[in-house]
């Protein structure tokens, strides 16, 4: 169900599922400028992108799909790998920074959680889980190694130039591809496996 219907039929439930997914969003790609900055990328910081303000990273078109279909996405946070000490290194901790970071957010949800043993149809509860939830998801998506996405870039940091210069010139295209694959379900099986392996390991970490 896409966010604007939601919004029309039940506006509260919006705001528990709007809010948690735009600041993941905003947390994941906050990541990967970060990283690159402490590498030695200082471009994100210098555009002003290492920021909490949402208007730094809405795009207008990853918004309305969003609100339409419950899929979209944000700007992402530019990135000059040769700027980075390691290039290779680099490529992959900035690369997985966005994956590690919505997987602590949905761990530290779901510790909270056990921690406080909430009611699970208390309010709280449902937030936590809807925080959790939509992390595991955007975690499991981005490790798809399909380029724009991180798991193509993790994936080039351990590959040859050739590899590499392959998934830079067909990264044009990707976004396309992806939306095709998610069109006519071909990528379900590879984020429901993706998912199963994030949950798996949270689970295996909560005390």
């Amino acid at each position: 169900m896409g966010l604007l219907n939601l919004l029309i039929k039940d506006p509260l439930e919006f705001i528990l599922i709007a809010v948690p997914l735009l600041y993941s969003i905003i947390f994941h790609e906050l990541a990967h400028g970060w990283v690159a900055y402490l590498m030695g990328d200082p471009t994100a910081k210098s555009l002003g992108r290492l920021s909490l303000n949402p208007l730094k990273h809405l795009d207008p078109m990853g918004t309305i799909m969003l609100f339409i279909f419950g899929f979209g996405w944000a700007k992402p946070v530019p990135v000059n790998f040769y700027l980075l000490r390691d290039r290779h290194k680099g490529m992959i901790l900035v690369s997985a920074a966005g994956i590690i970071t919505n997987m602590l957010l949905a761990f530290s949800a779901l510790f909270l959680n056990r921690l406080l043993s909430l009611s699970p149809s208390s309010m709280p509860a449902e937030l936590l889980y809807y925080v959790a939830q939509i992390n595991i998801m955007l975690a499991a998506f981005n490790l798809i190694p399909l380029p724009p996405l991180d798991g193509s870039k993790i994936l080039m940091g351990f590959a040859s130039p050739n590899v590499q210069n392959f998934f830079f010139r067909i990264e044009r295209y990707g976004l396309l591809i992806i939306i095709g694959l998610l069109y006519f379900g071909a990528l379900n099986p590879v984020i429901h496996f993706f998912q199963w392996m994030i949950l798996s390991l949270i689970k295996l970490l909560l005390p």
